[in-house]
């Protein structure tokens, strides 16, 4: 395969956010999507929603120009390297380089080389608050460009694979919907439920090891995994959550069990999910473990009634308290209260909806198999070792 050394400037574009000129509240709310790095998706190539929206007012008010389809968006600011490509027009802040490729680049060819060369982005951040990788920097990178044709039939390769993942990925989100109605109308056509609280039908309730100190983050790979609020508030799956390095004392005090329900109390607070198996993971301290009386509820009754609108209402309400930051003690998440039917009436419920988690989970496991093979292809694909 023949290829020649580059500069990326050579073969993007490069696109600065911005944030509107004022901060006019008529601004917000609008129709364009406004990305920021808190909105991309591990587990998707096409970032698809956004937390804001701006105005057209606000978009020419900005010093950020919109972004096209099939453009790049790369995290430039705190958290470096982030990358998704965008699926239709979307205005986006200062913390993220749009990359727009050029006529010599296929543009999906261009998203994997990003991808594979992020690591040379990490290297040359630098910044005493934030790491950040500046505009000139990022240009000079050098990287080897085969021929278009070439990359046309690399990036359609990879492509089909990331296709597949993010088939699965609607799959589950509909799986997901489907399982909120079931849930939401056996509950409200149920008469013989009786009001509980969390507190009358748990049995135990912790947060998580002191994430500094007990549970850190770590780059290599130690076999123990750490969710945190962020895979939550991101959706990422088991298999993205970080390595950590703990004692075996913090591991058997933390680790996670099949039928816990992790809850996040800081941050985006109320965020949850079950746990489908033992892990090789633990929890850190800005997240709340529950464990429940199956003799009373049954694990996937609680975790669903946490997907429900009333209890996102009972949350909310802690967010409306406060000008800081939130934060949920767990006796509020005990105080929490819910109709709860017989355990023979759940039964009947969870025979419904355990067939949907269970093809859920198997679907994540198959879309960790096709990362990793897409992953293993990609140097191989853009050294050349592997000729197509």
């Amino acid at each position: 395969m023949n290829f020649k050394t580059v500069k990326l400037s050579d073969i993007i574009e490069i696109i600065g956010g911005g944030t509107p000129k004022t901060s006019r509240v008529d601004y917000w709310n609008g129709d364009i999507p406004w990305l920021s790095v808190k909105d991309f998706n591990n587990d998707n190539r096409y970032v698809y929603s956004t937390e804001k929206s701006i105005t057209q007012a606000g978009l020419e008010n900005s010093s950020t120009k919109l972004l096209r389809k099939d453009d790049i968006i790369i995290s430039a600011r705190g958290t470096v390297g982030e990358i998704s490509m965008i699926p239709f027009p979307m205005a986006f802040n200062q913390s993220c380089y749009g990359i727009r490729g050029k006529n010599c680049v296929d543009k999906s060819y261009l998203y994997y080389l990003l991808k594979y060369n992020i690591y040379k982005l990490k290297k040359l951040t630098h910044g005493s608050v934030f790491d950040t990788i500046t505009r000139s920097t990022f240009e000079q990178i050098e990287i080897n460009l085969p021929a278009l044709e070439t990359q046309k039939k690399i990036g359609y390769m990879l492509g089909l694979l990331d296709d597949k993942i993010e088939l699965n990925n609607k799959i589950n989100k509909n799986l997901e919907e489907q399982a909120k109605i079931i849930f939401r109308n056996y509950t409200t056509k149920n008469i013989s439920s009786q009001l509980v609280s969390v507190a009358d039908v748990f049995l135990t309730a912790n947060t998580g090891a002191d994430a500094i100190k007990k549970a850190p983050i770590v780059e290599h790979n130690t076999g123990i995994r750490c969710i945190r609020v962020g895979d939550l508030s991101n959706k990422r799956s088991f298999f993205n959550w970080g390595y950590t390095e703990v004692t075996d004392n913090v591991f058997n005090q933390y680790q996670l069990h099949k039928n816990d329900i992790v809850i996040t109390r800081t941050a985006s607070i109320g965020l949850n999910t079950i746990i489908s198996d033992d892990l090789q993971a633990v929890y850190n301290n800005g997240l709340i473990r529950l464990t429940v009386n199956e003799n009373i509820i049954l694990p996937l009754f609680l975790y669903r009634q946490f997907q429900t609108d009333n209890f996102s209402k009972y949350i909310a309400c802690i967010e409306h308290e406060t000008s800081v930051r939130p934060n949920m003690k767990i006796n509020y998440l005990l105080k929490y209260k819910f109709s709860l039917p017989s355990i023979k009436e759940q039964k009947s419920l969870i025979n419904l909806l355990e067939p949907m988690i269970n093809k859920q989970n198997a679907l994540i496991i198959e879309n960790e198999r096709l990362s990793a093979l897409r992953d293993a292809l990609l140097p191989e694909l853009l050294s050349g070792r592997l000729n197509i």
